[in-house]
């Protein structure tokens, strides 16, 4: 599904204002659409009933390397909404872009996240991301963290 979906435009806008909540702005990270469209990337939004519930993305990103590893997709914009949460969705949405990555011949995921995101970081460590460093448009911020898994 592409980036500019409605259905992704609604999930958008629901995990921009999470971020208003939690670090008081929203993620300034530019992104062009096409950055995720097939070949260099993808993006996908999951529904429960008909309802878009949970989104994620991938890009590939030359310029980030770690364990050894060179063709790095970055996850961009993964979010479950808030009435969907703790049913395995953002577990199911991981497995999802690291496969799909994986399949378009990334080696490695890679990820920006913040620390007034424990759940994320939850995830992720649970997951087997290790902390990596720190890349993107966030590296500057010390409420920032990057995390990376070979695939």
């Amino acid at each position: 599904m592409p980036f500019t979906h409605p259905d992704a435009g609604t999930l958008i806008e629901e995990v921009q204002a999470e971020y208003m909540a939690r670090y008081g702005g929203p993620d300034g990270t530019p992104l062009d659409p096409e950055m995720f469209d097939p070949p260099q990337g993808a993006f996908f939004i999951g529904y429960l009933e008909g309802a878009p519930v949970a989104m994620g993305g991938w890009r590939f990103r030359a310029d980030v390397t770690a364990f050894g590893r060179l063709r790095a997709a970055e996850i961009k914009r993964m979010y479950v909404g808030l009435g969907a949460r703790r049913r395995g969705l953002a577990r199911a949405v991981l497995a999802h872009l690291e496969s799909t990555a994986r399949s378009a011949g990334a080696d490695l995921m890679v990820l920006e996240t913040g620390i007034e995101q424990p759940e994320a970081i939850a995830l992720y460590t649970s997951s087997g991301y290790q902390l990596i460093e720190k890349f993107g448009h966030y590296k500057w911020s010390p409420k920032s963290r990057s995390y990376g898994k070979p695939l």
